[in-house]
């Protein structure tokens, strides 16, 4: 029996250094203005703020992509969106794959994308970095991409469970 397992999180360099430079400017204004000699803002008011700015700076970090692909099906979750592992049954694909694609134009960019607004017929796509994806086509019609990391290891796995896409068991 094999399995695939992964886990991802927003660790990227490039979006540590954006989040950065996105919260000096914020930062320096409320100092700037609280630090003035006749000041409006309040120790409270300075100190709440400079908090709900590090909060919702640190927020993206707790977002996490977990994949397992076994004799079950595929399971993902992206915490904390999903608060339990999703499974795609066997029976219920038509077509999985490994592949790249493009998060920007596809689908809008990284993290739980797609569906109303944004290339409709590309389907969702939960993702957190790079451009290799599962390519999950359903009976149904629907399309899924889950974004991976470990592109060999998840064409190994669904190459061994291809059998029972094709439904048989």
């Amino acid at each position: 029996m094999k399995v695939f397992k992964e886990e991802q999180r927003f660790t990227q360099t490039w979006l540590i250094v954006l989040l950065a430079v996105s919260v000096i400017v914020p930062i320096v204004v409320i100092t700037k203005t609280y630090l003035e000699e006749n000041s409006k803002i309040t120790t409270n008011e300075f100190v709440l703020t400079l908090l709900g700015i590090a909060v919702s700076i640190a927020f993206i970090f707790f977002f996490k992509l977990r994949t397992n692909i076994d004799e079950k099906g595929i399971q993902y979750q992206f915490s904390p969106f999903h608060l339990k592992m999703k499974l795609i049954k066997w029976e219920e694909i038509k077509k999985a794959q490994v592949r790249t694609y493009d998060p920007i134009s596809e689908y809008g960019g990284w993290g739980l994308k797609g569906g109303s607004f944004w290339n409709k017929e590309k389907g969702k796509c939960v993702n957190i970095s790079g451009d290799i994806g599962i390519q999950v086509e359903f009976k149904n019609g629907k399309k899924l991409l889950i974004g991976t990391q470990k592109k060999e290891a998840a064409k190994h796995v669904l190459k061994t469970y291809k059998n029972r896409i094709n439904g048989v068991s």
